[in-house]
Order: C-alpha cells, then sequence, then structure tokens
C-alpha cells in the first residue's frame, strides 16, 4: 500500500512539474511574440537585463542554428529517453523527488521547445542579460534540472573516492 501511494505521488509529481513548464514557457513566448517584433527589445534594466524576442532555428541558446529536421527528431528521442529513465529508475531504484522534480524539468523544457519547432519552425527566446545568448523558460528549466542532477550526482563520485 505504501509503494501505491509513493507511486501515485511520483506520477502526480512528474506530471505537475512537466506541465507547468509547457504552460509557463507556452504563455510567456505567446506574451512576448504578441508585444515584440523579432530583433525588438525592452530594457528591464539597462544593459544588464532585456526582452528581447529571438526566433532561434538553433538548440538551447541558440548554439548550431539552421540544423532544422535534426532539432525535431533529437528532442523526441531525449523526450523518450527521459520519460523511460524516469519509469525504469522509479520502478527499479529508489528515485528521490529532486531527481524526479530535475527529470521533469527537462521533460517539460524539450517538450516546449520541441512545440515551437514542430508549429513554427524555430524556438521563441526573449530573456536576454546581455552577456549570454538570448533564452526562454523551456532552457531554464533544462538548465535547472541538469543542475539538479548534477548537485546530487557530486556527493556521491565524492564518496566513492
Amino acid at each position: 500500500m505504501q509503494e501505491q501511494i509513493k507511486t501515485h505521488v511520483d506520477i502526480l509529481l512528474c506530471t505537475i512539474t512537466t506541465a507547468m513548464v509547457v504552460i509557463i514557457d507556452r504563455v510567456t513566448k505567446s506574451f512576448f511574440s504578441s508585444v515584440l517584433s523579432e530583433g525588438e527589445t525592452i530594457p528591464v534594466i539597462k544593459n544588464i537585463f532585456h526582452f528581447t524576442l529571438v526566433h532561434n532555428t538553433g538548440m538551447a541558446f541558440g548554439l548550431f542554428r539552421d540544423h532544422g529536421f535534426v532539432f525535431i527528431v533529437v528532442p523526441i528521442i531525449a523526450i523518450a529517453l527521459l520519460v523511460y529513465n524516469i519509469y525504469y529508475y522509479r520502478k527499479n531504484e529508489h528515485l528521490s523527488h529532486s531527481y524526479i522534480v530535475a527529470f521533469s524539468l527537462i521533460l517539460g523544457g524539450a517538450i516546449g521547445n520541441l512545440i515551437d519547432r514542430i508549429h513554427i519552425g524555430h524556438v521563441i527566446d526573449f530573456l536576454d542579460f546581455r552577456v549570454f545568448p538570448v533564452f526562454n523558460i523551456a532552457d531554464s528549466a533544462i538548465t535547472i534540472g541538469a543542475c539538479i542532477i548534477l548537485i546530487k550526482c557530486i556527493p556521491l563520485s565524492v564518496k566513492e573516492k
């Protein structure tokens, strides 16, 4: 019974986290696309943080631009692997809630950017810190999820040595 409750909590946590990332990503991209033209910028803190609309044909943070179809196939494979990873580890090993949240953030971000690529052929970016490529909520979720996993893995590798 206890395991069944944990399974339901894990599934709910994964579903809510993934859905929230996708929803917030879609709403913010829609909003900034409706108020800005491509390349247009609104300074929030001049020369530090702006909202700048960019149509990104590359991957996260504008890397590897104009590789088209690859950026639809690779995210689909990544999404399938993430779903499998969450399912497999939840079933076969103890997977903490922080790992579930991390994988779900990455999953939600991948889905959010994939929706753009399939629907409009590029990803909408708008967060501009001026010293870093322009990015979006999905990119942020992917990065935060990866950082959580990295932080969770560091103590394990230190203990092994």
